[in-house]
């Protein structure tokens, strides 16, 4: 089924036989167990749990969690228990990986490991994230607006690829792919909108992923209809984007910080680019965006 909304990634992963197994990584905190037991509820995942054991159990009883929804893994240290989440990711036993209560820094070292990490020769880690606007008639996917602060032209190709594989993963048979630029023209002063030109040119010779790609283009012609149509512009991308690949981190992030914290809207988000997907939630991530970030995750490894 196409997901439209991103509620629709419940529904569409609660009737399945076999769940993927998430691995969450120190999961010595309330707000990691909660998610993950949310996430077993509704059948989105199996979970491993990998921390301080004793720590866990407290956490479960306080919130009168059934220890029983976990695998469990006792590893105190919390460098250590991100390295254990990775290797069950590399030892066939785990298809997602979550961030607990390590700390960002560590998590990340776990993940980049030269020897036990999740990264393939030349692979690049990017955001990926998934928001349902409701003043937007679809989800719109977006990237990368918290892990590369200047991406470079073998980049952006990754994070269109990216983009287009969560596109893909939620059923979208060829997304739309809008690269944004301050406007529609190619400008030999704004290298962006030069490396917006190349993008477009190499989908339309089949270089990059399943996808209608166009840019450069302003924010109001990607999302808008009426805009692109007063400014005449022809695109199968302007004004139905799915997917937004912006020209730098402060772009994406300012857009993807707007529809947070001003606009009443849902969202979810990983990391991609590693051998898994993996989850990097935050303290102040919603209890919803954490439940909607591990089904994104488990419906991108389905499709992996």
């Amino acid at each position: 089924m196409a997901i439209t909304r991103l509620s629709d990634l419940l529904t569409a992963l609660q009737h399945d036989n076999h769940p993927m197994r998430l691995v969450a990584a120190f999961a010595n905190d309330a707000h990691t167990i909660e998610a993950c037991y949310e996430a077993v509820k509704n059948n989105l995942v199996k979970v491993c749990l990998v921390g301080d054991e004793p720590s866990i159990r407290e956490v479960c009883q306080s919130h009168q969690i059934p220890i029983e929804s976990f695998e469990i893994i006792h590893e105190p240290n919390d460098q250590a228990a991100a390295m254990k989440a990775v290797d069950l990711i590399n030892e066939g036993k785990a298809d997602i990986l979550m961030k607990g209560l390590v700390s960002t820094e560590k998590y990340m070292r776990a993940i980049l490991h030269k020897e036990r990490g999740l990264m393939a020769p030349k692979s690049i880690l990017s955001h990926v994230a998934v928001i349902d606007n409701p003043n937007y008639h679809k989800l719109l996917i977006v990237g990368d607006v918290a892990v590369i602060p200047a991406p470079e032209l073998p980049e952006k190709i990754a994070i269109a690829n990216y983009l287009i594989d969560t596109a893909h993963a939620l059923g979208i048979e060829k997304p739309r792919l809008a690269i944004i630029g301050a406007a529609e023209t190619v400008s030999l002063r704004i290298p962006s909108s030069m490396d917006a030109a190349i993008l477009s040119k190499m989908a339309d010779r089949g270089q990059l992923k399943k996808a209608f790609v166009d840019g450069p283009l302003a924010l109001d012609l990607a999302i808008d209809a009426e805009s692109a149509r007063i400014k005449k512009i022809e695109s199968p991308v302007a004004g139905n984007a799915d997917c937004l690949l912006f020209p730098n981190l402060e772009t994406g992030n300012v857009f993807y910080k707007t529809n947070t914290k001003l606009m009443d809207v849902s969202v979810a988000a990983i990391v991609a680019g590693a051998k898994a997907p993996c989850i990097l939630s935050s303290r102040g991530d919603t209890a919803q965006t954490k439940l909607y970030s591990i089904a994104l995750a488990a419906m991108i490894a389905k499709n992996h």
